[in-house]
């Protein structure tokens, strides 16, 4: 039997939005251990009012502070405003990408392996970038559709990635 690695995870936390960029001023005590490992992508999980949220955030440091980005989507799909206060917990993060990769995109690479390996070969930014943009299509055929567009644009050389996912 393959004994299950411990992974990482945080106290869950009280915090509220500080600044005009949607960011969170994280304390140092709770994404200490993170930083330890060299962790610096995290999956989150935020609870407001009895709604719940999972999502990949990366921790940044900017002026000896650590922030995250918590977007509107984010608060609009729990419902907070400014000056509210809500829990977060986080996660060591052991996805390949940083980032839940949709089904359709997968199945698309799985048969096609030479935009695969050319994908792979962008850095991780790009892909996180590039799944992201996938990922926010409301439908599973739209996924498909530009999932199919990303691998012919990669194999033909597009390198602009707002090109990306343009048909041909």
């Amino acid at each position: 039997m393959e004994k299950k690695k411990n992974k990482l995870q945080s106290p869950i936390f009280e915090i509220s939005i500080t600044g005009s960029y949607y960011s969170l001023l994280l304390p140092l005590e709770i994404i200490q251990p993170f930083l330890e490992k060299n962790i610096k992508r995290v999956k989150a999980k935020a609870m407001f009012e009895g709604k719940e949220l999972f999502f990949h955030a990366a921790l940044q440091k900017r002026n000896g502070n650590y922030y995250m980005m918590f977007g509107k989507r984010y608060q609009k799909q729990l419902g907070i405003f400014p000056n509210d206060y809500f829990q977060l917990q986080f996660f060591e993060d052991d996805s390949k990408y940083g980032v839940e990769v949709p089904e359709e995109l997968e199945a698309v690479f799985g048969s096609d392996h030479s935009a695969l390996k050319i994908f792979e070969a962008l850095t991780d930014g790009a892909k996180r970038g590039l799944i992201y943009a996938i990922s926010r299509y409301a439908t599973s055929q739209t996924r498909i559709d530009k999932s199919l567009v990303l691998c012919e644009n990669l194999k033909r050389g597009v390198t602009d990635r707002r090109q990306m996912l343009k048909p041909f």
